[in-house]
Formats: structure tokens, sequence, C-alpha cells
């Protein structure tokens, strides 16, 4: 009886991904990033689905709608704020994720294909996100649309035309939130199909590890081992992220979404939210608006590279310790651009953040393709 469930494709699947799933003896903590991402998604596919039962995609209603949730709904307010600071720990988990795959390599083939599919999923994620931060129709969620919006009108000849259809019509109304809410709705389950494949393709080529180097010979499976470690990360992940659910549900918001959307008022200072600002303090930092615009896609974008560009044979930054130096500068960056983009777009902000942008772009275009070459012209001359 057993023997003839276990020959079942359902179940056959499931232990052949996660149970008897050969993994890597050696991974770290790290990689138990991948698997809160998915339990981030899992977290906000439940609450968001909930919350659209309640919620009224209308210029009037929105706003109020949301208040609705908040006061009336049994538990709204858990759900509004599970879900609103779960966008955030989404995106903390999986810049960790990157960044590991950054230091170690995950990049390099076989898994370029993987790495490309992570990139995608992170394109998916900053569109839904931008979307659902629209959706409150407070100020902040109004002007912010107004204001990421027109960035397309940069573009030749075809801008204006994709700012119309963004809109669905000709300006930030009630088109387009019923446009966003719909979109909003409907990419999650195209990010949870991307992983889907993004798991099959890593189970594909096995897992990478810390040393970077084949583990054929030394993997155990993932049940009960992996699975306990996952299970641990879990719980400490969920006492951090109830921390903010529970004692400071708005810290990772702007206070401005707390006042209805009114288009003849501007805000003092428009930000979007903070997993955007490194990328929005580029955007701010070029005076070319088309340039402007170009650089925010391309510092995503620039991700997609990596697998074509790489130079060096070893895979693991444990064994680079040049790279080591730069990555951690990268890192550090990172962080300052993060700084930059909420700060007011005037003198020394801006400079700061042309040179933290030069050194962002600089980081994968030439520091990562000419370390590789130095590493091999160093092996070479000690052989």
């Amino acid at each position: 009886m057993l023997l003839s469930i276990r020959k079942q494709p359902i179940v056959q699947i499931i232990n052949d991904h996660l149970i008897d799933y050969p993994t890597p003896s050696n991974l770290s903590y790290f990689w138990n990033f991948g698997f809160l991402a998915g339990m981030c998604l899992t977290i906000q596919l439940l609450t968001g689905i909930a919350l659209a039962m309640h919620y009224t995609p209308h210029v009037d209603l929105a706003f109020l709608s949301v208040e609705h949730i908040m006061r009336d709904v049994n538990g709204g307010w858990l759900l509004r704020y599970i879900h609103a600071n779960g966008a955030s720990m989404f995106f903390i988990v999986v810049y960790i994720h990157i960044g590991r795959g950054l230091y170690y390599g995950s990049y390099i083939q076989p898994r370029a294909f993987v790495w490309i599919l992570g990139t995608v999923i992170l394109l998916l994620m900053m569109a839904t996100a931008f979307m659902g931060y629209v959706l409150p129709w407070g100020q902040m969620s109004f002007w912010g649309a107004t204001v990421i919006t027109n960035l397309f009108s940069a573009f030749p000849i075809v801008g204006t035309k994709i700012v119309t259809l963004l809109w669905g019509g000709f300006s930030v109304d009630n088109a387009t939130l019923n446009r966003f809410f719909s979109l909003h709705y409907l990419l999650p389950f195209a990010i949870a199909g991307a992983v889907i494949v993004h798991m099959a393709a890593v189970h594909q080529d096995g897992s990478n590890n810390p040393l970077g180097i084949a583990s054929i010979s030394d993997k155990i499976s993932f049940f009960p081992y992996f699975f306990i470690k996952d299970t641990l990360s879990f719980i400490v992940f969920l006492l951090f992220f109830s921390y903010f659910v529970y004692f400071a549900p708005n810290v990772l918001g702007h206070s401005d979404n707390y006042i209805p959307a009114n288009p003849m008022v501007t805000p003092e200072h428009i930000v979007p939210e903070w997993y955007f600002l490194p990328s929005y303090a580029i955007l701010r930092s070029i005076p070319d608006k088309l340039a402007g615009v170009l650089a925010l896609f391309a510092s995503i974008l620039v991700l997609l590279l990596l697998p074509f560009i790489n130079t060096s044979n070893i895979r693991s930054s444990l064994y680079r310790p040049l790279h080591q130096f730069f990555f951690w500068f990268f890192i550090a960056d990172f962080i300052l651009l993060g700084y930059i983009g909420q700060q007011t777009p005037e003198s020394p902000f801006i400079e700061i953040g042309q040179i933290a942008g030069v050194y962002y772009f600089a980081y994968f275009l030439i520091i990562l393709p000419s370390l590789g070459l130095i590493e091999k012209k160093l092996i070479n001359l000690q052989h």
C-alpha cells in the first residue's frame, strides 16, 4: 500500500524535491533565505487574497475601504499590517538571498539560468510592490504613482503612449487604480509560477555551497536535516517579523499615506518605499531625465549580465580575498544609496549619490570581470 502511494506522481515529486533531495552537507544559514523568501510569498498571497475581499478599487472609496479593513473587519488590522510589513520582509530576505549569491558566485555556470530566473522574480516583485503601494490611495500613493509613471515619458516617441496606457487616461485617476489593483492581484501568481521553475532549475543542477566546489560525494537528504534547519530559521524570522507587525507597524512606511490622496496638494518630499531607494538615488543623481530612467532600469537589469561577463574560475569568495574587499564595499555602497534616496535632492546628497552610483555599476561591469582576469594571472605566476 505504502509502496503504491510513493509511486504516485505528486508524492514522488514531493519526495524527490523536499524529502530525499540530495543537499550539500556544508550549507550555512545563508542558504535558508531562499526558503524564507518562499514563506514570505505564501504569506503575501494569503493575506492579499483576504484583503482583496474587503478592498474597493475606486478613487472615492479606496482610502475608506482600507480604514474599514483596519477598524471594522475582524482581524483586519492584523491582515493589513502583516501584508504591508510582509512586503518589506520579502525584500529584506530577497536582498540577503541575492547578496549570498553574489558572494558565493551562484550566478556562475551551470546556474546561469537559475540566476536569470531570480532576477526576473525580483523585477516582478518590484512591479507588484509598487502597484500595491498605490492601492491605499493616500498622499504618497497618489504622488508616488504620478512621479514614477511619469518617468516613462522620458522615452522618445513611445513614452507618452506608455504613460497614457498605464494611467488609462490623461492623469492618475480611477482607471489607473483599477489597473494597478488588477495587476497587483495577478502578478503574485506569476511570481509563484516563476519561483516553482526557479526551484526546479536549482534542483536540476544542484545547490551551490560555501566552498563553491562540486559536492557530489558529500550530500545528505533534505529531510530531516535541512528541514529542521529551515524550521529554526523560520521561527527566528517570525519573531523579527512579529516585532514590526505588533510594535512598529508603520515604521517602514510613510506617514503621509494616512492622509487621503489630494491631487491639489503636493507632499513636501515624495519618496518611494525603502526597498526602491537605492535605484531611486541613482535616478535622481543623473541630471538628464532619460539617462536617469535608463540608469534606474539598468541598476536591476545589470544582474542579468553577470553569468555572461564573469571571468573567474573560482566560485566562492572564501578563496577570493580581493573580491571580499570589493564585495563588502559594494554592500556599504548599496546601503549608502538607500540613505541618499530618502534625502532631499540637493548638494551634497546629489554628488554623493553620483559617486555611489558610479561604484554600483563599476562593481558589476568593471571590477568583477577584471578581478577574474587578475586572479588568473596570479595563479599562473604561482605555477
